[in-house]
C-alpha cells in the first residue's frame, strides 16, 4: 500500500474517532494516538525518508495537510465539549427565583439585656425615670457620700479596684482632683449625683456595671450588673418601699411568689432590709434549689438615712425616701434556674440561643 493511500485511511479513522468521542480526556488520548511524538501520523511522516527524492515533496505536502486537519478537529471538538460542560454547569447552577430563600440565622439580645429591658420597663410603668452615672468614680461618690465610714471593709485593696488612691504621685494628666478614683463597687453612686442635681421629688433606677474583687466562682464575678432605686419625696413610708418591690417582684416571677423583708444593716439605708422571694421550685416549702430554706435573697433595701440627705442638701425633716438594689445576673439566675454566674460571660452559643 502506497503511503499516500495509508496517510488518507489514516485520516478517515481519526475523523471517525474524533466525532465520536465524549470527553476532554478521551479526546486527550486520541491526540498523542494519533499526533503524539510516538503516534500513528507521525510513524508515517518519518517514513517519507524510505520514498524517492522525486516523490518526498508531494508526500510531505500530503502529510502537513492531514496533520493540520487533525489538529483543526480536535481543537473544535475540545472547544463543543468545553461549551458543553460549561452549560451543564450553569444548568445544575441555576438559581431557581420560585423557591422559597433560606433565611439567615439571627442573633439575639444577651440575656442580661433582656432582664435589664424588662426591669427598666416595669419601673417606667410605675413612673420612674433612668438615671446614669460613670463607672469610674470618686470615693465620695463610692463610699462617703453614702455614709459609709473610712474603715468600711469594703474601702479595703480586697474588695475595691482603685485606679488613683491616696498618696499616689499624681500627673496634671489625672482627673482633676486629690481624691481616691476608683471602679465603683454599686451603682449607688448614681443616687447622690441625681440628688445633687435634682430636687425632690425624685423616682429614678440606675442600670449599670459594677467592679469587685471577687474571685470568678459560680455566684461571684469581678463585674456584674445591678439596678439601683431611689425614691425621694414628701410622706414616703416603708410601707412604700414593701409595697413597690411586691409589685416589682410579682411583675417578674409571677403574682403567685411570696415575699418578706428581714431586718439587715446597709450603711446608706436606715432601717435596712434584705428582701426575699418564695422559691419557684418548692414554693416556700423547702427543697434542694434553696437550700432547703424554702426562701431565695434577692434584693437589698431601705429608707434613706438621713445623713446621706442632708449630704446632698435635703431636710430630713421635710422629705425622706427609699432606695434598693439588685444583682442583674441573681435575677437571671433565679428566674432561669441558672447555676453558674460565669456562664453569662463565656459567649457559648449553645447557651445564649436558648433565649
Amino acid at each position: 500500500m502506497s503511503l499516500h493511500k495509508e496517510l488518507q485511511e489514516l485520516q478517515g479513522l481519526a475523523k471517525k474517532e474524533i466525532v465520536q468521542v465524549t470527553s476532554l480526556d478521551e479526546l486527550d488520548k486520541i491526540r498523542i494516538l494519533y499526533l503524539g511524538r510516538k503516534g500513528k501520523l507521525t510513524s508515517l511522516m518519518k517514513a517519507l525518508s524510505t520514498l524517492p527524492p522525486a516523490e518526498r515533496p508531494q508526500a510531505g505536502k500530503i502529510a502537513n495537510k492531514v496533520r493540520q486537519d487533525l489538529e483543526q478537529r480536535i481543537i473544535q471538538k475540545k472547544e463543543a465539549l468545553q461549551g458543553e460542560a460549561l452549560k451543564l454547569i450553569l444548568e445544575e447552577g441555576t438559581v431557581d427565583i420560585t423557591l422559597p430563600g433560606k433565611l439567615p440565622r439571627r442573633g439575639g439580645k444577651h440575656l442580661i439585656s433582656q432582664i435589664i429591658e424588662e426591669i427598666v420597663d416595669i419601673f417606667l410603668y410605675l413612673g420612674y425615670e433612668v438615671a446614669e452615672g460613670p463607672e469610674i468614680e470618686l470615693d465620695y461618690y463610692n463610699f462617703e457620700a453614702l455614709n459609709i465610714p473610712p474603715d468600711h471593709p469594703a474601702r479595703s485593696l480586697m474588695d475595691t479596684f482603685y485606679v488613683l488612691r491616696s498618696g499616689e504621685e499624681k500627673t496634671p494628666r489625672d482627673l482633676g482632683t486629690s481624691e481616691e478614683v476608683l471602679l465603683r463597687t454599686h451603682t449607688s453612686p448614681v443616687q447622690v449625683r441625681v440628688m445633687e442635681k435634682t430636687k425632690p421629688p425624685i423616682y429614678v433606677i440606675a442600670p449599670g456595671k459594677a467592679y469587685r474583687h471577687d474571685v470568678a466562682d459560680p455566684t461571684h464575678s469581678p463585674m456584674f450588673h445591678q439596678v439601683e432605686g431611689l425614691v425621694v419625696d414628701k410622706g414616703i413610708t416603708f410601707g412604700d418601699l414593701k409595697g413597690t418591690l411586691e409589685t416589682f417582684i410579682h411583675e417578674v416571677f409571677g403574682k403567685e411568689r411570696k415575699v418578706r423583708l428581714r431586718p439587715h444593716y446597709f450603711p446608706f439605708t436606715e432601717p435596712s432590709a434584705e428582701v426575699d422571694v418564695s422559691c419557684g421550685v418548692c414554693y416556700g416549702e423547702g427543697c434542694r434549689s434553696c437550700g432547703g430554706k424554702g426562701w431565695l435573697e434577692i434584693i437589698g433595701a431601705g429608707l434613706v438615712d438621713p445623713n446621706v440627705l442632708e449630704v446632698v442638701g435635703y431636710d430630713p425633716e421635710e422629705v425622706t425616701g427609699f432606695a434598693f438594689g439588685m444583682g442583674i445576673e441573681r435575677i437571671a439566675m433565679l428566674k432561669y434556674d441558672i447555676i453558674d454566674i460565669r456562664t453569662f460571660f463565656e459567649n457559648d452559643l449553645r447557651f445564649l440561643k436558648q433565649f
